[in-house]
């Protein structure tokens, strides 16, 4: 018996009894006959047969009891302990196995619990720490924000946001905040071009990084 005519008779073992007349039309399609059916229905199942049998009860016991969440390798260890397995079985059964009864492993995707960290932008390198390369006044302004505290006993802190003219090294502006923010950055330029008028300055980020400021 080949593997196209048991699953055959398998189909009309189940749907025989759903379906009135489902056997004949089923057997006269395929070109089988009554005797070959009924003489699958009553065969003595093989020693192989058996142990298939017992493997789909247990491959189906462990797989729901792990909540669909075991592959092949991780069932085969389980397989292998179990006490009323006395055969061995191979990795590839066991995969064969879960493909015909459309097991497939349900894992979860792993949640990361942390910060995604800001992405750092990298610019052309300036100032190169030329820093007596100004001629004039807001040729170079340099900006920095530092955290202050104050109160009897310090317990009171804000940030400092300040813009420092590199030609002559005096602060142009200055603003304080509760955190440190953007806007809090862009109103200390903006109270900067508002003090030194029409200017383009380079505005380095840090002490080496600079870019040319268009003005807000």
């Amino acid at each position: 018996m080949n593997a196209q005519h048991k699953l055959v008779f398998q189909t009309i073992q189940e749907l025989g009894p759903l379906i009135h007349g489902a056997q004949a039309i089923i057997l006269r399609k395929v070109g089988l006959s009554r005797q070959a059916f009924n003489q699958w229905l009553h065969r003595e199942e093989t020693p192989w047969e058996q142990q298939e049998t017992l493997l789909k009860q247990k491959v189906l016991l462990h797989f729901n009891k792990h909540r669909q969440r075991i592959a092949a390798g991780k069932l085969k260890i389980y397989l292998d302990h179990d006490t009323e397995l006395n055969f061995y079985v191979s990795p590839k059964r066991v995969k064969r196995l879960m493909t015909l009864l459309h097991l497939k492993c349900q894992s979860r995707v792993k949640k990361h619990h942390h910060v995604k960290q800001a992405e750092q932008e990298l610019r052309d390198n300036v100032l190169n720490q030329r820093f007596n390369m100004t001629t004039k006044p807001n040729e170079v302004w340099l900006s920095d924000a530092t955290e202050v505290h104050y109160g009897i006993n310090g317990e009171y802190k804000a940030r400092l946001c300040g813009v420092l003219d590199l030609h002559g090294r005096y602060l142009l502006s200055y603003n304080l905040s509760v955190t440190e923010t953007s806007d809090a950055m862009i109103e200390t330029f903006k109270r900067a071009f508002n003090k030194a008028g029409e200017a383009h300055p380079i505005c380095p980020y840090g002490p080496w990084l600079g870019i040319h400021f268009q003005g807000l």
